[in-house]
């Protein structure tokens, strides 16, 4: 009886819940269901239709455009610019957290300012020095610009962890002769493994997901990114091929669903990483 009483008492918390997993999961599932759709029942049925004869012509379509070539140019982008955030922000983190020093906390409250300032604000400056340096029009222009915004933010989470970070693990390591180098590799790096993978997932959906710098700066067709190529695949030539333009969004949208995916636990405690004093 008592179970059955608090299954009642929890019988709205879980209608909530599913209604919310329906809401986010459905519009996942209605970009796959229409990138499986003929182009013409697309245009025949209403859009919440499903697809009475399955089809995947949009796909093998697909690798016919120049969206291999957008994957592999945001694949590229994506792997440096999240090695860089990750190694700046966890580099400058360190002694702004655990050593002491005089201007430490000038330099800190300075570079935290960078969270409040928009990547647009910044856009004509940028092309300015870019097309000064010749860097226009190559993948660096949208490398710099992300590792320089996101690595507050970035920094903000290392920040709040290693402050949590007991100093007498670090003594203990000066104590039987190890270096700041050695400590840092060695002791707080394999610590911050959590907070690293949620660093690393929410840069990589941002980075992924980018639009403003690389259509911007990039502008040979050849070195467009995945967002920039969809966005010139929807109105090709005036025309509108939804079933051929979602088979594009479904198949970009898989490498983030699958680094959350395998992310997910360490994202968890990457989060509530330093919430809580010991």
């Amino acid at each position: 009886m008592k179970k059955i009483i608090q299954l009642i008492k929890r019988t709205p918390l879980y209608l909530c819940l599913s209604i919310a997993l329906i809401l986010m999961l459905y519009p996942i599932f209605w970009i796959f269901m229409t990138s499986i759709t003929p182009f013409e029942e697309i245009v025949a049925n209403p859009p919440y239709a499903l697809p009475s004869n399955p089809t995947l012509m949009n796909y093998s379509q697909l690798l016919e455009t120049n969206i291999p070539i957008n994957f592999r140019n945001s694949l590229f982008i994506a792997t440096l610019t999240i090695f860089g955030i990750v190694t700046l922000s966890t580099l400058a983190a360190y002694p702004l957290s655990k050593m002491r020093f005089k201007g430490r906390n000038l330099i800190k409250n300075t570079i935290m300012v960078g969270i409040m300032i928009p990547i647009t604000v910044s856009l004509i400056p940028m092309f300015s020095i870019y097309n000064a340096l010749d860097l226009l029009n190559t993948p660096w222009a949208v490398i710099f610009p992300q590792w320089g915004f996101a690595i507050p933010v970035s920094m903000f989470l290392c920040l709040g962890f290693l402050d949590q970070l007991p100093d007498s693990l670090i003594e203990a390591g000066y104590v039987d002769g190890a270096g700041a180098v050695r400590i840092f590799w060695s002791i707080v790096l394999p610590l911050m493994r959590n907070v690293i993978a949620t660093i690393a997932i929410f840069q990589f959906v941002f980075v992924w997901n980018e639009f403003i710098l690389a259509q911007t700066f990039l502008i040979d067709p050849a070195l467009r990114t995945v967002p920039v190529g969809l966005a010139d695949f929807v109105t090709n030539f005036g025309r509108r091929d939804w079933g051929l333009t979602f088979a594009g969004v479904s198949a970009t949208v898989l490498p983030t669903l699958i680094v959350f995916f395998i992310l997910n636990k360490q994202v968890m405690d990457g989060m509530t990483a330093g919430a809580v004093k010991s």
